[in-house]
């Protein structure tokens, strides 16, 4: 190694701000040569520390004010107490707040992920290679004079779905980890929903990962948190950039069914053996919530918790009900303090009711032990769902791209809780050789108002979506649940057209208590959900248009074309065709 290498390798500095000692751009050497920058943020004393480790791509340097204005403002407008507690000079997206968790004797370790923010390297997200990197990240933080040797995982989205794949590898500092709203299978929960291309990849990469790719210099962001450019000193052409980096938009599109480079990206739950604490969100259909409940109920950790909140996808991970939880699982586990983690129920519930109510409510499995699990059956007639199987068979068709067709149940005669994993069996014949399946769990008050709610990423989120290609029905037996379908996506089962198929398909869990006179809708379409209070004049959100389901639209260029996806399909029910829905029915 050159003089001039090394001189570049050990180019960081500290300083003593805010009561911290901050380590700005130290070097982490990977076992392949390549140097990751991470800053560190530590207590202002000798004594050795529990430490608290992120992974990721979005600019350890980058404000959280600048990289998210508009979730910014929320907090501003809606959380004004949340921004009170500290002077947000180091705020980052999605990461905690050091001036809150240092003074309380953690070290907070940051580190930009390969070729991101500060650190060259390939970029190729969710990557094996990344997952590596992490690793040896989490033994160098386990080993530095500054730690006390315990190491433990949080942040939101990228920061708790790479956890997953980590933890996997079992790096021996590993100590504890809290995974806020993180999926866990990169297909099944955001590439390929149901077997159907998502949008959110192409719209993710291309606005929030390749504007902090590293090289970007002055044509990048400049930080706030220093002064410094966010996404290293060199300027590279755009030329450069791309040749630096995976096609990640392409590989989803050319990656259609499961195979080695989605394996790569999947964590094996069997190695996951550290405590785990599994933060989830109702609303965050569409990325989060499955991946929480799959990681939380398959993991090996013998001890482990889930919870699951509402509102924005950002909130409660720094209101106090949410720094309550982690505070209290890492005090325990990193600091050996008395937190009362030992009373905490395996299982913390924010029951969801009409209005954006939440009422808490803990629990000791999931599903839970005593559900009524409580099959609807489809009715064509009069578009109802109700108890009871009928014998005649019978018929209706829609048109794909249309609005579709719409169940609904009775009043309820009292208060009706649903709390669970939700699965529906479908009959459906197509005109064409495929056909694309959306489900909609929707909530109607007695006058017929739809009941939407904040979600993680949409103000107008329905109780609960499901999809399925027809051509992936194909099923993993092993996998498979009465109430958790589970499939392959390995191999295409093309349709003949006219014949009936019986599709199983998951819709993603939820919580919702109807109110007497209340009634339950499920929507069977061939399009993403629109929310019907949806106006044009209503704007958009982080200047994008959102009309029920967020991001995550399935509306990707060559994906679904119109010959074989616009076309009739039709639901067939009865006897030898029981269209019908599974609900988790919780008693009183």
């Amino acid at each position: 190694m050159s003089r001039e290498e090394m001189q570049n390798i050990l180019n960081y500095h500290s300083e003593v701000r805010d009561g911290m000692i901050i380590d700005w751009d130290v070097p982490i050497e990977m076992d392949d040569g390549v140097i990751l920058r991470a800053d560190i943020y530590r207590p202002n004393d000798t004594v050795p520390h529990p430490v608290i480790i992120s992974y990721g791509p979005y600019g350890k340097w980058l404000h959280f004010q600048d990289g998210y204005p508009y979730q910014w403002k929320r907090l501003e407008d809606h959380y004004p107490n949340l921004l009170a507690r500290s002077s947000n000079r180091y705020q980052n997206w999605e990461l905690i707040d050091p001036e809150i968790w240092v003074p309380d004797g953690y070290v907070c370790v940051r580190v930009d992920s390969r070729g991101m923010g500060r650190s060259p390297g390939y970029l190729d997200p969710w990557s094996l290679r990344e997952a590596e990197d992490f690793s040896i990240c989490i033994d160098w933080s386990g080993t530095q004079s500054w730690s006390n040797g315990k190491v433990g995982l949080n942040g939101i989205s990228y920061y708790g779905m790479n956890q997953w794949q980590v933890a996997s590898l079992q790096p021996e500092h590993l100590t504890a980890m809290c995974v806020w709203e993180g999926a866990a299978d990169y297909y099944r929960d955001m590439g390929h929903h149901g077997g159907i291309a998502c949008r959110f990849p192409e719209t993710w990469y291309r606005e929030a990962i390749r504007p902090r790719q590293n090289g970007k210099g002055k044509n990048g962001y400049k930080s706030r948190i220093n002064g410094e450019w966010v996404s290293g000193p060199d300027t590279l052409s755009e030329e450069e950039l791309a040749s630096n980096r995976a096609d990640f938009i392409s590989d989803i599109l050319d990656h259609a069914l499961i195979d080695d480079y989605w394996k790569s990206r999947m964590p094996d739950y069997s190695k996951i053996n550290v405590p785990l604490l599994s933060a989830g969100n109702w609303g965050g259909v569409g990325l989060h919530p499955r991946g929480n409940i799959e990681g939380y109920v398959n993991s090996a950790s013998d001890q482990k918790w889930l919870e699951m909140h509402g509102l924005d996808h950002f909130t409660h991970f720094y209101t106090e009900y949410g720094m309550n939880l982690q505070k209290r699982f890492f005090g325990h586990f990193l600091k050996e303090e008395d937190t009362g983690w030992d009373q905490q129920p395996k299982v913390q519930l924010q029951i969801r009711y009409p209005y954006e109510g939440y009422v808490e409510r803990a629990e000791e499995e999931w599903p839970l032990t005593n559900t009524q699990w409580t099959k609807m059956y489809l009715e064509p007639t009069d578009r109802t769902l109700t108890n009871s199987l009928t014998n005649k068979s019978n018929i209706i068709t829609y048109e794909a791209l249309g609005e579709g067709l719409t169940f609904l149940t009775a009043p309820m005669n009292s208060e009706t809780e649903i709390t669970g994993p939700v699965a529906a069996k479908i009959f459906i014949s197509s005109e064409t050789d495929d056909a694309d399946i959306f489900l909609v769990l929707r909530a109607f008050s007695p006058d017929m108002r739809e009941m939407v709610y904040q979600g993680s990423n949409d103000p107008h989120t329905p109780v609960a979506l499901g999809w399925l290609r027809a051509s992936h029905r194909k099923l993993d037996k092993e996998k498979t649940l009465p109430y958790r379908p589970y499939h392959k996506h390995d191999e295409l089962q093309k349709l003949v057209p006219g014949d009936i198929y019986e599709l199983d398909i998951e819709i993603w869990p939820t919580s919702i208590v109807l109110p007497k006179g209340y009634r339950l809708g499920l929507s069977v379409r061939g399009r993403d959900y629109i929310y019907p209070g949806y106006e044009e004049s209503q704007g958009t959100v982080a200047g994008r248009v959102y009309y029920g389901v967020g991001p995550f639209k399935h509306d990707m260029q060559g994906n679904r074309p119109v010959d074989v996806y616009g076309s009739k399909v039709t639901i067939h029910t009865g006897a030898e065709c029981p269209s019908n829905i599974l609900l988790p029915i919780i008693p009183k």
